[in-house]
């Protein structure tokens, strides 16, 4: 008579006794990855090597037993290669760096901060906007004001007054008395001390509304009014395209 062979185990794997060495399956946000529990311990002080270390609660697992991690799998698999290998990723290094600071990868955190696209973003663009007084404030108030202007219609205009000096603030406020438009509707930005111009705070409005799914453009405001000053020395008109 012979002895039946011991039946497999068919339950969830136990997280809490994982070799080194023993292959994972990853279920991250629906697309599946293989590695080795070694690769996701790799940096011992990310978030990733903390969901994976011994003795902690472990992340959920699917119903095939692979563990869950409700995040991007679009962008994981250039997390899982830099661990792999320590190859830096060249595309969508955006997204990316966003994956790095949520799984709190230090060395590719600053890795990816030291490229082209991320240095120049989170270096040089955001300390100049930290320098124009209530930069995001207006952003916000642009949008309201162009959400109320709306109803019924394909186009919102928005008057943006930009001043980079303190001396220009007088000036404008005169060139402003005369405009033949509500004043309570013309978002100031400014004044500055750093070097970009206004043509680059122009361009960075721009990029950041378009940032929030809007369809914008500007240009100099002309008005058939006389002014002491050029309207287009403080004065630009920005649309927003809703169909």
């Amino acid at each position: 008579m012979s002895i039946p062979a011991e039946p497999k185990s068919l339950g969830k794997p136990n997280a809490n006794n994982l070799q080194t060495s023993q292959i994972i399956e990853l279920n991250i946000g629906g697309d599946m990855f293989t590695t080795t529990l070694s690769t996701l311990r790799k940096h011992p002080r990310s978030k990733l090597a903390e969901m994976f270390a011994s003795g902690q609660p472990k992340p959920q697992t699917d119903s095939e037993g692979r563990y869950f991690i409700d995040r991007p799998g679009t962008y994981f698999k250039y997390i899982l290669e830099y661990l792999r290998s320590n190859q830096v990723p060249t595309q969508c290094v955006q997204d990316v760096y966003k994956e790095a600071l949520f799984y709190d990868i230090d060395p590719l955190v600053k890795e990816l901060e030291d490229s082209p696209q991320i240095f120049g973003e989170q270096v040089a663009r955001r300390h100049f906007l930290a320098q124009v007084p209530h930069y995001t404030e207006n952003i916000e108030l642009m949008i309201r004001i162009a959400r109320a202007e709306a109803m019924a219609s394909r186009h919102s205009s928005i008057m943006v007054c930009v001043v980079k000096t303190e001396e220009d603030i007088a000036k404008c406020q005169d060139a402003l008395n005369s405009l033949d438009t509500d004043k309570k509707s013309v978002v100031k930005f400014g004044p500055w001390k750093v070097s970009p111009s206004i043509s680059d705070l122009l361009d960075c409005i721009k990029m950041d509304l378009e940032a929030k799914g809007y369809r914008v453009s500007f240009r100099a405001y002309a008005s058939e009014k006389g002014f002491r000053f050029k309207s287009n020395d403080y004065f630009y008109k920005f649309l927003f395209t809703w169909w």
